[in-house]
């Protein structure tokens, strides 16, 4: 039986190292991979690129790295409430590529498959469009996006089996759905680590091939989920 499961954040982060790509899965602060930063802090691994939704915010998520001042480049679609991304970004001391959210989607899953490049209307007209090979289709304007080139994807699963396969909950599918197997290597951290074959196969978003190494995380704060209730009459 196909066995991918490693059992600690620091077995499943080895060869992560200095100036390398990476691939962040989550929406804004929703299914962020919590441990796997956490570590990427510790080791004090520099001159990170970042491929991800967002920067997450001042103490939290990406956040944390950037603090450290240990991503060199951040590939993006906003700056989210992150004061220290605003700055570092106006000041130049990090390189930032603004792209637009389905954009960069796409771009992810364009490597998923194997890809090289596509065209689409979004960002035409704008600096987005700066340097980038434009055709026309049907007669409106279309740029080319080549494929992300990552070493390394690591992404955030509310269950997983121990063959890799994964299932994301509501909002978590947006952005770690199409970075896994968009790297030559994707780390994937689970809420749930379950036995292989437990989970549903009709329930499996991602299947195992595309993943090389999952881990149970510990200890998620999921800042963003909160329970809201009022008092009953």
């Amino acid at each position: 039986m196909i066995n991918k499961k490693v059992n600690t954040v620091q077995e499943a982060l080895e060869g992560i190292e200095d100036g390398m790509t990476l691939m962040l899965g989550g929406f804004g602060l929703c299914g962020i991979p919590e441990n796997s930063i956490a570590e990427l802090v510790k080791k004090g691994i520099v001159d990170l690129n970042c491929i991800s939704n967002n920067a997450g915010v001042d103490n939290f998520g990406l956040g944390l790295l950037l603090q450290k001042k240990q991503i060199k480049k951040m590939i993006s679609s906003y700056v989210g409430e992150n004061a220290e991304f605003e700055r570092q970004m106006l000041s130049g001391e990090l390189e930032v590529e603004l792209t637009p959210q389905g954009t960069l989607a796409e771009k992810c899953r364009a490597a998923q498959a194997g890809i090289p490049a596509f065209f689409t209307p979004a960002g035409c007209g704008t600096e987005v469009a700066e340097g980038k090979e434009v055709r026309e289709f049907s007669g409106k304007m279309h740029l080319m996006e080549l494929a992300y080139k990552a070493d390394f994807a690591i992404v955030k699963a509310w269950k997983g089996d121990e063959a890799g396969n994964l299932i994301f909950k509501g909002t978590a599918r947006n952005f770690n759905g199409c970075m896994a197997g968009a790297a030559k290597i994707t780390i994937a951290e689970v809420e749930k680590l379950l036995p292989a074959g437990a989970l549903d196969p009709n329930q499996i978003h991602i299947p195992g091939i595309m993943v090389q190494r999952i881990f149970k995380g510990e200890k998620f704060e999921k800042r963003i989920e909160q329970r809201t209730t009022s008092k009953r009459n």
